[in-house]
């Protein structure tokens, strides 16, 4: 179609005719007629820039469903010539001719005529057309003789491979502004002829698919079957405005896309997780904003409230466009869908903007229940336990084990930490660890003390404790529990939404993200701690085997100690790390 929706405004007012006038506004132009073209206003250029180059230009606004009445006026002229016919947006479409050719005994330009009438005679609008062999050459040559024209590629090879050698790479569909000037500052190339000659050069340098796009334009190549069907990765919508910095236009802006992005998921369907905000400033800064959720939605609530915490982190500021995307739906991953409850690490450790543990629940709203932490004895903690053969050791640095079956060691380890948040377990953990251990093993039903001491019950963020069991005395246990030496480094949130360390602004209520940039600053400084051979302990203390004594079959309880040849786990890495 001829500018589509400056021509049904047009249509619709006849005051507009023979006057520069565009669709859209200030902002941005959705298109402009002829005669504004010629003073060099185009589609998508911001409407300043437009009245500027045209101060006579009359501004239009937009009016989707008129458009969208009189596009269904062509389609139905299409119908009557292709059934299968591919519209590829309002105001352009692709049919083929070849049946309704043989079937007339007509040429295809004599068709493309008498298919303009119809839609002419229909709409009261003028459209172009191109006929050649496929998809590629007549969307080119639909634009040769615009407005009101067509032009005809015969479908003979010579002719086609005479008219691809002079055409310039820019008149291709998929190749713009910054593909043109690779191809042409890089390679020298700016006709379809010279990326066949430098073919070799293409297909070394660019992926395969784009190599093989390339050579097919080289070769005058393009789609003649219908597209297959293909499942959608994302849906979008996004409004452009004029720039604003109120918080309240911003957040209605928000609402209205939040609700119109609903409207079209759950007219196909959709339900996705990830959602993403696109900003564009009033100085033409373009921002996009991210967030990955552990549950699919899609309705207009859950779209807006998580949409708005993105937008909230980015304010105060001036903008001029909002968007926003749902992607990574339910049959992205082989029609097969994923579990939107799957465990992952914060689910177990979740901390408040304050630093304390709140278990059961994620940030940003996540729906998760109590159970999602339960384990299999219906314990609300994390427990895994394992057994492993213990042996006799030496030297740790020199040392041969040896399997022992009369001596196995079952293991407890707890998790209370996340990124400088210091999480606090209470005493009714060992409480659970004994209920653990007698539901796993109706014998083990008591823990003894080593060396007389008494277990702290208040047990730091990091915190291992085992038990070593004995096949033939299963009454006679060893608890160890081992704190680390150095506390983590807390971050202190200045202003309650500063980070003390590095300054980034992240305000409260986004405890994940909180978190995610905690770990940074714990790796960075782990990182360096290795570099100057100075690493944290990571693991308890090498446990003390049991050594059989005498001819009795009973085993004693051996406590490590420096005279014994025991090195704690830190200075065992230490002393490796001063090898040269």
């Amino acid at each position: 179609m001829d500018a589509f929706y400056a021509a049904v405004e047009t249509l619709c007012d006849s005051s507009l005719k023979g006057r520069p006038m565009a669709v859209g506004g200030m902002s941005m132009i959705s298109t402009a007629n002829y005669e504004a073209r010629r003073f060099g206003v185009r589609a998508a250029m911001p409407g300043f820039i437009a009245r500027k180059l045209c101060p006579e230009l009359i501004f239009v606004p937009v009016d989707f469903e008129k458009y969208t009445y009189y596009s269904d006026l062509t389609r139905k002229v299409f119908q009557t010539y292709d059934p299968n016919f591919i519209a590829s947006s309002l105001d352009e479409a692709y049919l083929d001719i070849t049946e309704v050719c043989k079937e007339r005994g007509v040429s295809g330009g004599e068709v493309a005529e008498e298919l303009r009438n119809a839609v002419f005679g229909e709409t009261g609008l003028t459209c172009s057309a191109g006929v050649a062999a496929n998809c590629l050459l007549a969307k080119v040559c639909s634009d040769i003789n615009k407005p009101n024209g067509q032009f005809v590629l015969p479908n003979d090879r010579l002719a086609v491979m005479t008219f691809i050698s002079s055409l310039p790479i820019r008149k291709i569909g998929g190749i713009g502004k910054v593909t043109e000037r690779i191809l042409t500052d890089v390679f020298g190339i700016s006709t379809c002829e010279e990326m066949l000659r430098k073919g070799g050069y293409l297909c070394s340098l660019f992926s395969r698919s784009t190599a093989d796009f390339f050579l097919s334009v080289g070769l005058g190549l393009g789609e003649t079957d219908p597209p297959q069907m293909r499942l959608r990765k994302s849906i979008s919508n996004e409004r452009t405005f004029p720039a604003t910095d109120s918080e309240a236009l911003l957040y209605q802006k928000l609402d209205e896309l939040a609700e119109l992005l609903s409207s079209d998921m759950q007219k196909e369907g959709l339900h996705g997780r990830t959602l993403t905000l696109k900003l564009k400033t009033s100085s033409f800064e373009v921002r996009t904003r991210a967030l990955t959720l552990q549950k699919y939605i899609s309705s207009r609530d859950d779209i807006y409230n998580y949409a708005s915490k993105l937008l909230k982190a980015e304010l105060p500021i001036s903008l001029r466009l909002i968007g926003l995307r749902v992607s990574q739906f339910k049959d992205d991953k082989m029609g097969s869908p994923s579990d939107p409850t799957q465990k992952t690490l914060l689910s177990f450790m979740v901390a408040d903007a304050s630093g304390n543990f709140v278990r059961g629940q994620s940030s940003l709203g996540s729906e998760t229940s109590n159970n999602l932490f339960m384990n299999d004895f219906g314990d609300d903690i994390s427990v895994e336990t394992r057994e492993m053969i213990d042996s006799e050791r030496d030297d740790p640095l020199n040392r041969n084990d040896s399997s022992d079956p009369e001596q196995r060691c079952t293991l407890i380890e707890f998790a209370g930490k996340t990124e400088g948040m210091h999480g606090h377990i209470n005493g009714s953990i060992v409480e659970k660890v004994d209920a653990l251990i007698e539901k796993s093993d109706p014998k083990s039903s008591q823990l003894k003390k080593s060396n007389g001491r008494e277990s702290d019950t208040s047990l730091p963020h990091e915190t291992e404790i085992s038990s070593c069991l004995n096949q033939k005395d299963n009454n006679d246990y060893l608890l160890q529990g081992e704190t680390s030496s150095r506390q983590e480094e807390q971050i202190l949130w200045m202003n309650d939404y500063e980070c003390s360390l590095c300054g980034i602004e992240l305000p409260s209520s986004f405890v994940e993200e909180r978190q995610e940039h905690a770990d940074f600053h714990l790796a960075e400084r782990l990182q360096k701690e290795e570099s100057g051979m100075d690493s944290r302990t990571l693991i308890a203390r090498e446990r003390s085997p049991l050594k059989q004594t005498g001819s009795g079959n009973k085993h004693k309880k051996r406590k490590s100690s420096p005279s014994d040849g025991h090195l704690p786990i830190d200075v065992f890495f230490r002393k490796i790390n001063q090898k040269p």
